[in-house]
């Protein structure tokens, strides 16, 4: 049986949704691996210090508090974006097409674009450590945002396929 084509607006929503996932698994592994630095290398991983270069280039005042939530809405927002990408790309990619995926989201950001915007230096100048650690979790990331991918395209062909089924035992009747 032939594959459908997934519109692009579905592979969008679907890789956004993923991302969202992968980024939760990501957020989980960053905090496990950040407490095993050596404490000299525990301060706070580079989504906070983007947050943090961010609103100081701007001249905003931002409590430690209002923070926190900024850099959590941000490296979330991120993550569905980039998976939103991946999506657009193949949102039926396996684990290990995912895997490397992330850590071209890291190459993309922390030697690309990140430092080229002048927010943070690139990778290379930062502890050995941090970087295994941040490469690290991108693998967790692409991996869980492809792995959600294919369960969430699945889920769009099985159990959330149906159509109008007038007699479902549920349906709530007009």
């Amino acid at each position: 049986m032939k594959e459908r084509e997934i519109a692009l607006g579905t592979k969008l929503l679907i890789g956004g949704i993923a991302g969202i996932v992968g980024t939760m698994a990501m957020t989980s592994a960053m905090w496990r691996s950040h407490e095993k630095l050596p404490k000299k290398e525990r301060y706070p991983l580079t989504p906070r210090e983007i947050v943090d270069s961010t609103v100081d280039a701007a001249e905003i005042e931002l409590s430690n508090e209002a923070a926190k939530d900024v850099t959590l809405a941000a490296h979330f927002a991120y993550g569905a974006a980039c998976g939103a990408l991946l999506g657009a790309l193949n949102p039926r990619m396996g684990a290990r097409s995912g895997a490397a995926a992330g850590v071209g989201v890291w190459l993309a950001s922390y030697m690309g674009w990140i430092p080229a915007a002048g927010i943070l230096k690139p990778a290379n100048e930062h502890p050995a450590r941090r970087n295994a650690l941040m490469i690290g979790v991108h693998l967790v990331w692409g991996g869980a945002t492809a792995k959600a991918m294919r369960e969430l395209v699945r889920a769009r062909e099985t159990i959330i396929a149906g159509g109008p089924d007038r007699d479902a035992p549920g349906r709530r009747r007009a």
